[in-house]
């Protein structure tokens, strides 16, 4: 009898971390959405942060995009150069001086060290933060900036755009994506997004704090601190950046593995965060962020489980549905041509799952040297 309430416990909190939450943010939205004031004049004061490491051929485009962007008010570029070695500071200081200005840090610190040198050294109160591999939609700067009309408004997220991937696992990865999409705009709607994506943001300057410089997540730091401090993080997916690189398996378990690294380095540095009465959004963080990390190893324990309770009817047709899952994972990962979801659908939860058990070996294995891991 034991074993089978921990195979329905654990059984259930996997179906909450990926779809439970998902649907009850879902009702939430439609339910209680706050109401948030916005202003698409695109005539106030603007800033927009680029940080860079040698980074000599893309850096002349990225900015000519950036300036062809919609805004009418004051805006300034600044382009924070972290231990360039190449000529990406020169080719950014020959751009447009008159709104790009230049930063030059001799040594390579990594991001979190660059941005806190970058914002504080802003010209203006909203902050637009950016990644030199993307671009801008024409109208992002204007949509993204919209909300600050609402004073409670002290972080927006924009929408990534990530071509879809030709793989099978990928394309399983692709619909995780999708989903986390639409998850982040029901957040948004009924309070506030559990972070930002990293290449299109937009922050309040003066809400700013510094963070360690072997910050890996700044994207869910930087936002997550306004929003204990009581402000509004929302998303706004009409405001899109542009990734030109296809969705790629490896690339996202990579780059999975970085951000489940960084949400236990969270767990550790921030604690206060999910206690209710320091934090507003402490089950959202948990739902969203934190329980996820748990469900690799609750995949093993209701395996397991399923082994040793194979004698009872119900539990036989569970271990005959695991069975089929990840048979049809197998297939996916090993045929990449054949795109049937169900073969890709596994296939991807598969991929995101091996992330997320190697993410806490990794944490453990290297959390004196995080920032050399992950600059």
């Amino acid at each position: 009898m034991t074993s089978l309430l921990f195979l329905l416990g654990s059984l259930l909190l996997v179906f909450y971390a990926h779809v439970g939450y998902p649907m009850l943010m879902a009702l939430l939205a439609r339910w209680r959405p706050r109401a948030v004031k916005a202003d698409h004049s695109s005539g106030g004061c603007l800033s927009i942060v680029l940080c860079v490491h040698n980074a000599e051929s893309l850096v002349a485009d990225r900015l000519h995009n950036l300036l062809a962007c919609k805004w009418l008010g004051p805006l300034e570029i600044v382009v924070y150069g972290d231990g360039c070695t190449d000529q990406t500071m020169k080719i950014a200081a020959s751009i447009a001086p008159h709104v790009v200005r230049v930063i030059d840090c001799p040594t390579q610190s990594g991001k979190a060290s660059a941005l806190n040198a970058a914002i504080p050294a802003c010209s203006h109160p909203i902050v637009v933060l950016c990644d030199v591999r993307q671009t801008f939609h024409e109208d992002a700067l204007v949509k993204l900036t919209a909300p600050f009309a609402d004073q409670d408004v002290q972080a927006v997220s924009g929408l990534l755009e990530i071509a879809e991937s030709a793989s099978g696992g990928g394309r399983g990865v692709d619909l995780y994506w999708k989903l986390e999409k639409k998850l982040r705009e029901w957040e948004g709607r009924y309070d506030s997004v559990i972070g930002c994506t990293g290449a299109i943001c937009a922050i309040r300057r003066d809400g700013f704090l510094p963070l360690d410089e072997d910050t890996i997540l700044d994207d869910v730091v930087i936002p997550m601190r306004l929003a204990v401090a009581g402000g509004r993080i929302l998303y706004e997916p009409s405001a899109i950046a542009y990734d030109p690189q296809q969705l790629n398996p490896e690339k996202e378990k990579r780059r999975k593995l970085r951000t489940l690294v960084g949400n236990y380095q969270m767990i550790e540095r921030y604690p206060r965060w999910l206690l209710p009465w320091e934090n507003r959004l402490w089950w959202q963080l948990i739902s969203h962020k934190y329980l996820r990390l748990a469900v690799p190893w609750l995949l093993v324990l209701i395996a397991a489980l399923s082994l040793v309770e194979l004698g009872t009817p119900a539990v036989a047709a569970l271990a005959i549905a695991q069975l089929f899952a990840y048979g049809a994972a197998v297939v996916g990962l090993v045929v990449p041509g054949w795109r049937r979801k169900v073969f890709t659908i596994p296939a991807g939860f598969v991929l995101l799952q091996w992330a997320c058990a190697q993410s806490l070996i990794a944490y453990l294995s290297h959390r004196k040297e995080l920032r050399v891991l992950w600059r």
